[in-house]
């Protein structure tokens, strides 16, 4: 939250987030390396150098598979949220891992040519007009190339610089780069390894992406259809008996935008879900002296004018309320950015009070 660029603050769940992942990638490469070679194998004996290269490039296919799964599933499921929120951690760490893995290959298939290694790559294979041969190389290239780039803007700094939306646009790129490792191991694959345990993981791991994704697209679509069938002019979002001070309810619009409303201090308020910082789920916040905390980097709106306290600046879009009986509706026309709206009184309000 800023009138100018702050970063990230770093906190206890980060770095338990942060130390699950190098303890999950050391025991990936010692299982790979060391404790089950024989179910790794090959059909050619390999070098120290040349088995390195293949354990760190399948911890990145895998690591990358994982974060893939990781946005469908919290879109499916709300309890995969907290993997979530710092999964750009998760991408800079991969990062690394398929950078080693390339340096290994660089030195020792490439370290022998003619000419410079690093051009070797790119040139010394250049059968397009084959499958079984064809310079597999040039899709890890691509996709290291965009893992770079996205781990060099995964930093705040750059969220502010570029603007959300551009920010997030730059990140889809994610989505080639891993086609790019799938074509790049299957090839690879098809090329080189006789042995099929790894060809069962890449598969299932492919697999699981593509079949997470289609799941989450036809849960938002049937979502998405429920609420159209039900909406009116007001949409209703719940009674207040089941809501809980200080907390809130989430609802699905018809334009696909969520509100996000709360019951604080016996009233009735409503704000967009979305945290004008990176869009994260305001709804999931606590309010507490009617400002609800974003749980994703601790920016805070005022629930009632969706503005931030002074001396910020950001906010975001509020929306009106009316009761009809027990029942909490709420208008899906937004109010522009930081409008207040006087909060309803809740007749008898008794959870959580």
């Amino acid at each position: 939250m800023s009138v100018k660029y702050i970063p990230v603050q770093w906190n206890n769940n980060k770095y338990i987030y942060d130390a699950v992942m190098l303890a999950g990638v050391v025991l990936f490469l010692y299982v790979f390396l060391y404790a089950a070679p024989a179910a790794l194998n090959h059909e050619r004996a390999v070098n120290p150098q040349i088995h390195n290269a293949r354990a760190f490039g399948a911890c990145a296919f895998v690591m990358l598979t994982v974060i893939l799964c990781i946005g469908p599933l919290a879109r499916l499921n709300p309890r995969f949220l907290p993997l979530l929120y710092n999964r750009r951690h998760f991408g800079v760490m991969t990062t690394f891992v398929a950078i080693t893995h390339a340096s290994y290959v660089v030195d020792w298939y490439f370290a022998f040519s003619s000419s410079n290694k690093y051009e070797a790559v790119l040139f010394a294979n250049t059968s397009y007009g084959q499958l079984a041969g064809f310079p597999f190389e040039i899709f890890g290239v691509f996709a290291l190339f965009v893992l770079i780039i996205l781990a060099a803007t995964s930093h705040d700094f750059w969220l502010k610089f570029l603007s959300p939306p551009v920010w997030k646009r730059l990140h889809y790129l994610i989505y080639p780069a891993y086609l790019a490792v799938v074509a790049h191991v299957s090839l690879g694959i098809l090329q080189d390894q006789q042995n099929h345990s790894f060809t069962v993981i890449f598969i299932a791991g492919a697999g699981a992406v593509g079949a997470l994704h289609l799941a989450a697209a036809l849960s938002e679509r049937r979502q998405d259809k429920a609420q159209k069938t039900r909406q009116t002019d007001w949409v209703d979002v719940c009674t207040t008996s089941e809501m809980t001070d200080g907390f809130a309810k989430i609802k699905l619009l018809a334009n696909g935008e969520r509100v996000a409303v709360y019951l604080t201090d016996g009233k009735l308020s409503a704000i967009s879900n979305a945290c004008a910082h990176q869009n994260g789920p305001l709804g999931e916040g606590r309010v507490i002296d009617c400002l609800v905390t974003c749980p994703w980097h601790g920016f805070q709106y005022d629930v009632t004018s969706g503005r931030s306290p002074a001396p910020f600046t950001e906010t975001v879009p509020t929306y009106n309320l009316r009761l009809d009986g027990a029942r909490v509706l709420v208008d899906p026309k937004a109010n522009p950015p930081g409008t207040y709206v006087e909060p309803i009184a809740v007749p008898n309000p008794m959870k959580g009070l």
